[in-house]
């Protein structure tokens, strides 16, 4: 079940001129999709994103060159300048992590928002009820969940968790039924790990926060 706990919008924001950058930096699949026809004008640079969804989103968005780096925004910015590239636009949400290396100029443009939603869905805290794994993908997200699940009086302690990094397990707080962190920061390797605990069940991977 998909139960997003944020609204995507896109923001008004002003292209720079295209020739003084290198290469194109995309840390979530929301900025291709949202950055609006601005993004035509920069899909000829290289391309260095962070996880296949972020990739595919920006090959659709009509990027011609998308290389993948192997877990987060650090790892695009430091796969884009090991092949050379030294100024880099980072199309990015409002709320972002920086992204910084010596000899390298990063120019961020934000492109969306996520705006929190003010409650879950009613089909979601059904779920939650019959013993879903609340699988979580971010510590933005992590913190505005245990928000949610506290607001509606939900126990905390009826409700495993399944994180994306280590990171987004801390930010969702304590009091939880059981936390078990995903081998790697990536979306595929979180959705691995929901597949092993539907097989196992919540706390029996091993791989626990």
């Amino acid at each position: 079940m998909l139960s997003p706990v944020f609204r995507i919008v896109p923001l008004e924001w002003e292209a720079p001129d295209a020739s003084a950058f290198d290469a194109l930096v995309l840390t979530s699949a929301n900025a291709p999709r949202h950055a609006g026809p601005q993004l035509t004008g920069f899909t000829h640079l290289p391309c260095f994103a962070v996880g296949e969804a972020t990739a595919a989103g920006a090959r659709a968005a009509g990027v011609r060159e998308v290389r993948t780096g192997s877990s987060d925004g650090q790892a695009a910015l430091d796969l884009a300048a090991d092949a050379g590239a030294r100024r880099l636009l980072h199309l990015c949400g409002r709320e972002h992590v920086p992204l910084e290396r010596p000899g390298v100029t990063v120019t961020r443009r934000l492109v969306y928002a996520a705006e929190p939603e003010p409650a879950l869905p009613q089909p979601a805290m059904a779920a939650l009820a019959e013993g879903a794994v609340a699988l979580i993908h971010s510590p933005r997200a992590a913190a505005h969940f245990a928000h949610l699940v506290d607001a509606v009086g939900i126990d905390r302690g009826t409700v495993p968790l399944a994180a994306i990094s280590a990171a987004a397990a801390e930010a969702a707080g304590t009091g939880w039924k059981d936390v078990t962190v995903a081998p790697a920061p990536r979306d595929e390797a979180l959705l691995e790990l929901a597949a092993e605990l539907c097989q196992t069940g919540a706390g029996e991977t091993g791989n626990k926060a």
